[in-house]
């Protein structure tokens, strides 16, 4: 069971985001994606869930093309995408944020909807308390939990968080973390995360990549990166030596 992205490339007008990207995710796996802000990533993660179309490559889950599919139908295929930002819909109850996350089944399935929500309520129990108050009312962290858990209800294969961190205190940011954790091995979701965050994206994560310029520069073992001197020196702040780059492949 993988997701494998190929020779991806992925241009707005002329301005080539995303150039000639490989990587994969396999089942067990929280797959990390870092760099610095404009590197690509957000286009990367909007190529693999339909909202930009690859110019050229081809990405697929478990065999299963599909490339290029409206948002949609990669929903349906079991790729969902936490968008950056959050996006919830702040006039709407948590409640009805949560059935939006499994519109496509609410009419021939409100059984299964609502074993799902009790799902997520079991996951996220700070959202309990929230089920019938508007969105808007919620603070950020909460905000995001909600997101997470509306991504999760129509039950992905595989979960796309696009800087879940974002404007969260260090206290939330470790349990969003925590949560990616849950994903993994409570829900038996692959995770890709894309993070500005770095450290706490490869404490986190099993494997790595970086990303600049739209390409990716460097992967390897989360733990390695973390203490790889270039990504110290680039990302985290930290004087050191040259580091050995793995090239990606």
């Amino acid at each position: 069971m993988t997701l494998l992205v190929e020779n991806v490339s992925t241009y707005h007008g002329k301005i080539c985001a995303v150039h000639q990207v490989n990587f994969h995710v396999e089942d067990g796996e929280i797959v990390s994606i870092i760099g610095a802000n404009g590197a690509g990533k957000s286009t990367l993660l909007g190529t693999i869930s339909g909202i930009y179309k690859p110019s050229e490559g081809k990405i697929t889950l478990n065999g299963k093309n599909i490339s290029g599919l409206p948002a949609y139908k990669v929903v349906r295929n079991g790729v969902s995408l936490v968008p950056e930002g959050r996006q919830i819909f702040s006039s709407l109850s948590v409640k009805e944020n949560l059935i939006l996350g499994m519109f496509h089944q609410y009419r021939s399935d409100r059984k299964t909807v609502r074993e799902r929500i009790e799902k997520m309520l079991n996951m996220f129990p700070g959202l309990v308390k929230h089920l019938n108050n508007p969105a808007g009312n919620l603070s950020g962290g909460e905000q995001q939990m909600l997101a997470i858990a509306r991504s999760l209800m129509s039950n992905p294969q595989v979960i796309l968080l696009d800087e879940p961190s974002m404007g969260l205190a260090p206290m939330i940011v470790k349990e969003i973390m925590d949560i990616m954790k849950k994903i993994k091995n409570d829900l038996g979701t692959k995770v890709l995360l894309v993070e500005q965050n770095v450290k706490a994206a490869l404490n986190v994560a099993d494997r790595a990549y970086v990303m600049d310029q739209g390409h990716f520069i460097l992967e390897g073992k989360a733990l390695e990166l973390l203490h790889n001197p270039m990504v110290q020196q680039s990302y985290l702040g930290k004087s050191s030596g040259e580091g050995e780059m793995i090239p990606a492949k």
